[in-house]
């Protein structure tokens, strides 16, 4: 399992209680993931893989790329390079299916940008709400990623993260919000109807990707759409 970040990879295997970290960055292009993971996981027994892609995945494969890595993404021949077949879906999406217990439920991803999902009864469709629209001509990521986080605050980052995901609640017409991603641990008090998702939630996803999400519904996730 590889959870793609803009600052780390995390990258895990059946039988881990955790993952290693890989550092990532603007220079780190699909081909250098490849390098940097088999380098890091030298010895690790796995049939398959899954990878948690932060950007816009179709049909399995990456469509738009990163905007926080390098370019190199889209087109890249993933089973090839890594020689086991692979299952890729949006970054959101697989921490999001992980973190999945019932009903309609709302992942937000805090990390370097926002990411978005929706999952319905064990069923996930990655979402692109990063860049709409929120206020002043700024973006939710503008406010709820870390740049917003490094402009506003630690208190004020926290009271619009809780603001956005009430927002987008009632919109979507969730049952529940769960927050995840990396920032999560820089929020102050929020309140009791918000979930924040264990990291590890990425990895019980990417294990759902092969083994399906059993009760109430054990099915593969929705293809992504741009």
């Amino acid at each position: 399992m590889i959870d793609v970040g803009g600052t780390n990879l995390k990258v895990c295997v059946t039988g881990r209680k955790e993952a290693l970290k890989i550092p990532s960055g603007p220079k780190m292009s699909a081909a250098g993931m490849v390098k940097a993971v088999k380098k890091a996981v030298a010895g690790w027994d796995f049939d398959v893989v899954s990878i948690g892609y932060p950007g816009a995945v179709v049909d399995g494969a990456p469509t738009v790329e990163p905007r926080n890595l390098a370019r190199g993404w889209v087109g890249f021949d993933y089973r090839k390079a890594f020689g086991r077949p692979v299952r890729i879906v949006n970054d959101a999406a697989m921490q999001a299916l992980g973190s999945f217990r019932r009903g309609r439920m709302l992942f937000l991803g805090l990390g370097t940008g926002l990411g978005s999902a929706f999952v319905v009864d064990g069923m996930v469709d990655p979402l692109e709400l990063a860049h709409l629209p929120y206020r002043k001509g700024r973006t939710y990521e503008d406010y709820a990623g870390l740049r917003g986080l490094q402009r506003l605050g630690r208190r004020r980052w926290t009271k619009h993260v809780v603001r956005i995901a009430a927002l987008l609640k009632f919109g979507l017409q969730a049952d529940e919000v769960v927050l995840g991603g990396g920032q999560t641990k820089k929020l102050a008090a929020i309140p009791d109807d918000l979930r924040v998702g264990a990291n590890a939630n990425a990895i019980v996803g990417g294990y759902r990707l092969w083994e399906g999400v059993g009760e109430p519904a054990a099915r593969a996730p929705r293809k992504s759409r741009p």
